[in-house]
């Protein structure tokens, strides 16, 4: 009887226990991510004072001019800082080119019409009404492949939640299991003028139900303005 009692008191503690040190691990490793995406701010930052304002390239661009590599000279130790604590595949990412964060495609890529005259860019921080409302470095997803290629989102064609959990990971930070459509849990987001804020995904998404792209860089104050 007593055995039992003991056993009973043991599975009490760790039914409490198990899901505080889940929620410490998450905050932990939420707060590091936030840590190097803010060294990726200054690193980006830095860089646009070198280049006359302009951003960094993607490897839509180039391979070779892939932005987590042309920021090493800014930053301490690249490899580091490249890779985010919570990402499930880091050890992969170590050991490959890959990333686990993306830049936002606007203002990497710009867009092209006829005859590649561009049509519209974000690509020099110049050309941003509203700095501290433009979302300049996410969470990749999940779903990406490997590989230095996969360095951007494709956010010029967010038009549903799915087409957005294809690029970043809304979820990354949460202290449990994801549920079906990702919104449990939150992610880091860097903007523009070098803070970093964390989103709850539940809100991330509203904005994609309302047809709202939180990627686009606002031209108002009001515009994309996330909760």
């Amino acid at each position: 009887m007593e055995l039992l009692v003991v056993i009973a008191l043991i599975a009490i503690l760790a039914a409490i226990l198990i899901p505080v040190l889940h929620s410490a691990q998450a905050a932990g490793q939420r707060t590091a991510c936030a840590s190097n995406l803010r060294q990726i701010g200054a690193g980006i930052a830095s860089f646009c004072g070198d280049n006359d304002g302009a951003f960094p390239e993607s490897a839509h661009t180039d391979e070779a001019r892939s932005w987590v590599y042309t920021l090493a000279p800014y930053l301490g130790n690249v490899d580091a800082i490249r890779i985010c604590p919570a990402d499930p595949r880091a050890e992969a990412r170590r050991q490959t080119t890959s990333t686990s964060y993306v830049l936002n495609e606007f203002i990497a890529v710009p867009k092209r019409g006829p005859f590649t005259r561009n049509v519209e860019a974000f690509t020099n921080i110049r050309l941003l009404p509203i700095p501290s409302q433009t979302l300049l470095v996410f969470i990749g997803s999940d779903r990406m492949d490997l590989g230095i290629s996969n360095d951007h989102t494709h956010s010029r064609n967010w038009k549903s939640w799915s087409q957005v959990l294809d690029d970043i990971q809304p979820d990354r930070h949460r202290a449990s299991s994801a549920n079906g459509d990702h919104t449990r849990g939150s992610g880091n987001y860097l903007y523009a003028d070098g803070h970093v804020a964390n989103i709850e995904a539940a809100d991330f998404k509203k904005l994609i139900d309302a047809r709202r792209n939180p990627a686009r860089p606002p031209q108002t104050q009001i515009e994309n303005v996330l909760p």
